[in-house]
């Protein structure tokens, strides 16, 4: 093999990461829909010819490992490396090879160099649209075939051509057509971008140096991984929780998390969980493979770059025809629930080895808010579709973060008011950090949101999910756990709870009221110093005055101000969220 210094090796593990990055700019800048260009529901991947990844930008984590499955899952099916030519685009969203839901594509290419196979470059993105029972998605689905069109390994562009019967079927079964084929060709030109660049690379370094450079820095990964896990105590921890149901109607789902740390190894055993569902709380093992993964990078190495030598000394079991492994026709729409909570429980089951490196429990839910109807001012059908913000959990040293998006979203945004009103029939009236909603602790837990929305068009529906009301993200080390969610929609004045509902009347005039859960405290309450006490007060993020506490809100600081008001409930009665603290 090439020898390589270790200046080369960094400049081209950046380059790596910086083609990545070109690429997911690319794909933001050329998509038709906000849930890409605004939102950044999607993820993108640099890899070598073994589906090796070299590099990845920032995205969604959720996405960790599923990218590489879409390339397996097309080279085992059509029975070889050898079928890749240039100018290919394939495409795969069937959840039981790559994970997630149908609405989540994968679109990749092949790169070659001087005529050989090289790489691949690799898209995720959410389209809006598949031709669903439900416009763009459904939530009380009880098996796959009611969630859109599902694509095993698919030609798109063979050698450059397009596949126009391919490309029309998948335009002609959606109801957003223009959205789809935008969308689906900022992925290709994505994927071009790689393809350009990756070979640019082995131009300017030649590829044998480019590939030993790769080969040292999976090697780096690898050692650096193990060092780390060398050093947390030996032992198996076993944590569980429960969601509160697989949909409308549904019974809860039940989340058993077994860590057993040995040597330089992570063993997460999933056995003990709740078989598939009837409903759409379900994924493929591997979206299962790629929650692990972030729940492992969240402790173990999260400053290194994640490459194909990361979690070669992570093993990962789940039961057969489960929520972590489903099978057809098991509907699953809603993939993320069950992942969060185990992502919660698998750090909850390492706290007592690494206290300082773990994070209390977020309400880790996509809390999704759908509408659903035709614009007015247009004609034209429209589907709004977001992850609302939620509260994380606190830290040893920090208090949680306010209004971030969940674990599994990373880098995934909300869609400004200003893009939400200008597009579509919905006025937003409040937007706001929502006080009193983090767990109490040494370290307090992030708070969560509020968002109140008005319809402004007849015949508009909503859709929504919404979790963990029945294990609210807990606190560690003594502190309490955070609020629950609510969602509640006005009409006529009466309200109704609609956490979990599909294609429910919003009829012009109704609002729906959300405020998402906070996270976890960290530490005993008591220990929390009196000038947190007062920040928290006076930056709105608690009503609630300690006894003894001399603060007033709005003052000079001698007194002359007005008393912070006193709040109906107090996070003393939400309990002390001793729920997955490992046993």
């Amino acid at each position: 093999m090439t020898q390589v210094d270790p200046v080369t090796t960094e400049v081209i593990r950046n380059a790596f990461i910086s083609i990545a990055s070109q690429m997911n700019n690319n794909l933001a800048r050329s998509a038709y829909t906000p849930i890409i260009y605004e939102m950044k529901d999607c993820s993108v991947g640099l890899f070598n010819q073994n589906a090796e990844l070299l590099g990845q930008a920032p995205g969604l984590p959720i996405f960790l490992g599923s990218l590489e499955a879409a390339i397996n899952a097309t080279t085992e099916h059509f029975g070889g490396l050898e079928i890749y030519k240039p100018g290919d685009v394939y495409a795969v969203n069937d959840s039981y090879l790559v994970g997630s839901h149908l609405n989540d594509v994968s679109v990749f290419s092949p790169i070659f160099h001087e005529g050989d196979l090289v790489g691949f470059g690799a898209t995720k993105a959410h389209w809006m649209d598949i031709g669903a029972k439900d416009p763009s998605q459904t939530n009380d689905a009880t098996s796959i075939y009611e969630e859109g069109y599902r694509l095993g390994p698919t030609h798109l562009y063979r050698e450059g051509r397009p596949e126009t019967g391919v490309l029309e079927f998948i335009t002609r079964n959606s109801r957003l057509p223009r959205s789809i084929w935008g969308d689906l060709h900022a992925q290709i030109a994505a994927c071009r971008t790689g393809e350009r660049q990756l070979s640019e690379l082995m131009d300017r370094f030649g590829r044998s140096t480019v590939e030993a450079s790769a080969a040292v820095v999976f090697e780096q990964c690898e050692r650096l991984d193990r060092e780390f896990v060398s050093a947390i105590a030996d032992g198996t921890f076993v944590t569980e929780g429960h969601m509160d149901s697989w949909g409308p109607g549904g019974g809860p789902v039940y989340v058993k998390a077994t860590v057993t740390v040995s040597g330089d190894e992570i063993l997460l055993d999933l056995d003990g969980s709740s078989p598939q569902t009837p409903g759409c709380m379900n994924c493929g093992f591997a979206q299962t493979v790629a929650a692990a993964r972030l729940g492992y990078k969240l402790l173990i190495n999260p400053e290194v770059p994640v490459t194909a030598g990361t979690f070669r000394n992570l093993r990962l079991v789940a039961p057969e025809a489960s929520i972590f492994d489903a099978r057809e026709p098991a509907a699953c729409q809603y993939y993320y629930p069950h992942l969060g909570m185990m992502i919660d429980l698998f750090i909850s089951a390492l706290a007592p080895s690494m206290p300082d490196a773990v994070v209390a429990a977020q309400p880790a839910d996509p809390m999704n808010v759908l509408f659903v109807g035709k614009n007015p001012e247009t004609g034209d059908d429209f589907v709004t579709g977001e992850a609302t913000a939620v509260g994380w959990g606190a830290w040893s040293g920090g208090d949680g973060t306010n209004g971030m998006i969940n674990y599994g979203g990373g880098d995934l945004k909300n869609i400004p008011v200003e893009v939400l009103e200008s597009r579509y029939p919905i006025r937003v009236h409040r937007y706001a950090v929502s006080p009193d909603s983090g767990g109490r602790g040494r370290w307090r837990g992030g708070c969560g949101v509020e968002r109140e929305y008005e319809v402004l068009a007849d015949g508009v529906t909503l859709s929504t999910w919404f979790e963990r009301t029945t294990t609210p993200a807990w606190g560690l080390f003594g502190g309490e756990s955070g609020s629950t969610t609510e969602a509640v929609i006005t009409v006529d004045g009466e309200s109704t709870p609609v956490m979990k509902v599909n294609r429910y009347p919003a009829p012009k005039g109704s609002r729906l009221r959300v405020a998402t859960g906070g996270g976890g405290g960290y530490g005993d309450p008591a220990e929390r110093s009196d000038e947190d006490h007062r920040r928290d007060l006076i930056e709105g993020y608690t009503t609630v005055v300690p006894p003894g506490l001399d603060i007033d809100v709005g003052g000079d600081g001698a007194g002359n101000g007005h008393p912070a008001p006193a709040s109906a409930s107090t996070q003393a009665d939400r309990g002390n969220g001793t729920v997955g603290n490992g046993s």
